[in-house]
């Protein structure tokens, strides 16, 4: 039987010491310059000790100019290469190897920055209130963003860091460029499935002519944006037929975007039925991925769940978020049997019947979790422990103080 505790041999060479990852979470600890800090080292040497067979960073921005949120890492060049090195040194101390994600916003780019004119594939604005039209990308700037890519992947070796994880999932550019609802170009980058993806494939093959073979360059990417006319599970799966001849290590599957949450488990009740969201989907694609290993994040709580999945051969690596945020040995703890399954915490607003006569009830609860999860990340960062009695009210008022006006808006945080 194979379990989460055994090593996973990638293509380029790299061994995971166990299956069990901790995804991506963005952890808005960039300093006023963009830049890494001591307070990044602290929570990755952390985390590093904590069971986990891969590191996964929160989303890097590639563009100082297009950023997700405020706090962001930037990577353009070899501006912060110290502070890099010293942040991927905090993970390699333990011997766990941590991969960089980068990202492109596109039109979910940060609120804050007022003034600012998102861009994207298409002038197609978010479904939700406030949000403003994107300019719609030039073939030129196409190319330059493509370029940033793999700039940043390059400096990310430079750095030592042992990988990269593109992010095409969650309502980000990448995933922009793929779903018919957000992409209306009828040039080469657009009008059909095939030149949907092209953005993606060029983003890979970028990256991978600039890094070295023993590097890692990994994938995640929707199963689908579980949006009506939207990016489909047959066009997710010719995109992973697509990358299965690419040179990846790795695709990480996930779902939803910020208008459908389906990451988050907030979709339909058959999303919700598994303990891991995206499982039903991860067997239809084994096949077409090769000899690519496929993570599945969302969901996984149990240590039977976990086992069961790798040992059937429906993923290779099993992604946990949430809990690594309460819990950072939350894979040990399970790796040695200390607990079977592992906890959560959700917060809900008071006054619920009032409250939802004027917003989303079940929205605003999402961004109170989000906002629960970051405090904690950063507590971790400043060298405290999680505070779980942390209650609506402070979670709120921190929420507001780092996000300003923006805090309502949907945006990237610990949801898996």
């Amino acid at each position: 039987m194979t379990s989460v505790n055994e090593p996973l041999p990638l293509p380029c060479g790299q061994v995971l010491p166990t299956r069990i990852m901790k995804a991506a979470m963005s952890e808005a600890l960039g300093d006023s310059t963009n830049a890494p800090d001591g307070r990044l080292e602290r929570l990755y040497r952390t985390w590093s000790e904590g069971g986990y067979g891969l590191l996964v960073t929160g989303n890097v921005m590639v563009d100082r100019a297009q950023l997700g949120e405020p706090g962001n890492v930037v990577i353009e060049d070899e501006r912060d290469l110290d502070a890099l090195t010293r942040w991927a040194k905090s993970s390699h101390d333990s011997g766990v190897p941590i991969w960089v994600q980068l990202n492109h916003p596109g039109r979910q780019s940060n609120p804050l920055a007022l003034g600012h004119t998102p861009v994207a594939p298409s002038a197609v604005p978010l479904n939700l209130l406030g949000a403003p039209t994107p300019r719609e990308l030039t073939t030129e700037e196409i190319g330059d963003i493509i370029e940033r890519f793999a700039n940043a992947a390059a400096v990310c070796e430079t750095a030592g860091f042992d990988g990269v994880q593109v992010h095409a999932a969650h309502g980000y550019l990448v995933t922009q460029f793929l779903s018919p609802l957000t992409n209306l170009r009828t040039d080469e980058w657009g009008g059909d499935p095939q030149r949907r993806m092209r953005f993606l494939i060029e983003v890979v093959r970028r990256i991978r002519s600039r890094v070295s073979p023993g590097f890692a360059v990994s994938v995640k990417l929707n199963s689908a944006d579980f949006q009506r006319g939207g990016f489909t599970e047959d066009e997710s799966r010719d995109v992973i037929a697509a990358l299965a001849t690419e040179g990846l290590d790795l695709i990480e599957i996930s779902g939803g975007n910020y208008e459908s949450p389906a990451m988050s488990g907030s979709a339909a009740d058959s999303t919700r039925a598994r303990e891991a969201y995206f499982l039903d989907y991860a067997r239809t694609v084994r096949d077409l991925a090769g000899d690519v290993p496929l993570a599945v994040t969302g969901g996984f709580r149990s240590r039977a769940g976990m086992d069961e999945a790798i040992d059937a051969g429906d993923c290779d690596v099993v992604g946990i978020a949430r809990p690594t945020a309460t819990a950072p040995d939350a894979a040990a703890t399970i790796l040695t049997g200390r607990a079977g399954t592992l906890t959560t915490h959700e917060l809900r607003y008071g006054m619920r019947r009032a409250l939802g006569k004027v917003v989303d009830i079940k929205a605003l609860d999402g961004v109170l979790n989000i906002s629960w999860h970051t405090d904690q990340l950063h507590r971790l960062g400043a060298g405290r422990q999680p505070d779980l009695d942390r209650g609506r009210l402070a979670t709120t008022f921190a929420l507001l103080r780092r996000n300003g006006l923006a805090s309502f808006r949907p945006k990237r945080g610990p949801r898996s």
